[in-house]
């Protein structure tokens, strides 16, 4: 199998794996408990959240949670006055913000453009007007497209609002403005365990609980796992240390996916993106067709939490592409463990299949 499929999950580093597994076998204790196994527990914990937080800015905590879909919920949901947002964020935004707007809270989206990245202008223009909250992006997971959030951190910032950062797909790779006061990322998407992610809390700031109960976090219950919080700390260390080299190669893989894909057109801005995300359509493309001739390979139709839903990407209709166009996009995803000729491959697969049914 060929994967090239990163932004749906990066495959988990072997150093996280071996890190986790006497955290699984052995080392069972509840770190909650006072017990000396459970106080040992409570440390390794603890030198997680150091080396989460190594690559977050400082002048805040790091809270864990399930993963970033509850990260982003807990923000948003703990957070009061209106609420300022992209029309191309993550679905775990879009749906929040959706469930919060029934229930009376105001929420203004703002359209991005057809390379994916929002209007300043227009941004500054409607946070003047007064917002609560900014939610917004670092790096878009169907795309790759990156939004200004620095330039929109502090505008929002300076009429009073909190700033959301969706730093899933670019934590670890692409820096995360200071101004940002609450931070979402995951452990799976840095080559870590699925199920465990975190909210950053600028220091200062507080939220409303989203759970309740043991308040095992000091505003998140619930019994942490030692295991995967370990794997989430050796993941983001691991980033922190390889952070050139995973860059170098990323580009290296960037050039050659551009340089075999001639005759598609990219999805989103060619100069404000992150390099590990190659989101391409081709007119008349068959895209179940396609996966299904290169069913080696794994790569995505759209984005891996809508798939099976049966709509066009709403990132890919919010940069104004048809359904027809849309539903002719493809998305490659690659890094670390991706190997040039493996990539190579890949692609000539695909370019191969595609070509059988579009050109006559």
């Amino acid at each position: 199998m060929i994967y090239l499929d990163y932004q749906a999950t990066t495959p988990l580093a072997p150093e996280v794996f071996d890190a986790m597994v006497p955290w699984l076998r052995d080392q069972f204790a509840n770190p909650h408990s006072p017990s000396r196994i459970g106080r040992a527990a409570k440390a390794a914990i603890e030198v997680a959240r150091d080396q989460v937080a190594a690559l977050l800015p400082p002048g805040g905590r790091v809270v864990f949670t399930s993963g970033a879909t509850e990260a982003l919920n807990w923000a948003i949901k703990g957070t009061r006055g209106s609420i300022v947002s992209i029309a191309s964020e993550h679905a775990a935004v879009i749906d929040t913000l959706r469930a919060e707007s029934a229930a009376g809270r105001e929420v203004t989206v703002l359209p991005v453009r057809p390379d994916g990245r929002l209007d300043l202008w227009v941004a500054r223009r409607v946070l003047g007007q007064g917002a609560g909250l900014l939610v917004a992006m670092l790096v878009n997971n169907e795309i790759g497209v990156t939004q200004p959030i620095r330039e929109l951190a502090s505008r929002a910032r300076s009429v009073g609002a909190l700033v959301l950062c969706d730093a899933v797909q670019g934590f670890g790779r692409v820096p995360i403005p200071e101004q940002c006061d609450l931070i979402a990322v995951s452990a799976h998407k840095i080559h870590g365990p699925k199920g465990i992610g975190a909210l950053w809390i600028r220091d200062g700031v507080t939220l409303e609980p989203l759970l309740h109960g043991g308040d095992q976090e000091d505003g998140r219950s619930g019994t942490l796992s030692p295991a995967l919080c370990v794997g989430f700390g050796v993941a983001a260390r691991l980033m922190a240390e390889r952070q050139d080299a995973d860059r170098a190669h990323v580009a290296r893989l960037w050039n050659i996916a551009t340089e075999r894909l001639p005759g598609w057109t990219l999805n989103g801005s060619a100069e404000h993106r992150y390099h590990g995300n190659v989101n391409v359509r081709r007119a008349r493309l068959d895209v179940n067709r396609l996966m299904s001739e290169c069913r080696d390979i794994a790569f995505s139709a759209g984005s891996a939490c809508a798939s099976g839903s049966g709509r066009p990407s709403h990132v890919l209709k919010a940069i104004g592409l048809l359904d027809a166009e849309a539903r002719a996009s493809i998305r490659l995803g690659f890094g670390r463990y991706t190997g040039e000729a493996e990539l190579r491959a890949g692609l000539d697969q695909i370019v191969a299949a595609a070509d059988r049914q579009v050109v006559r």
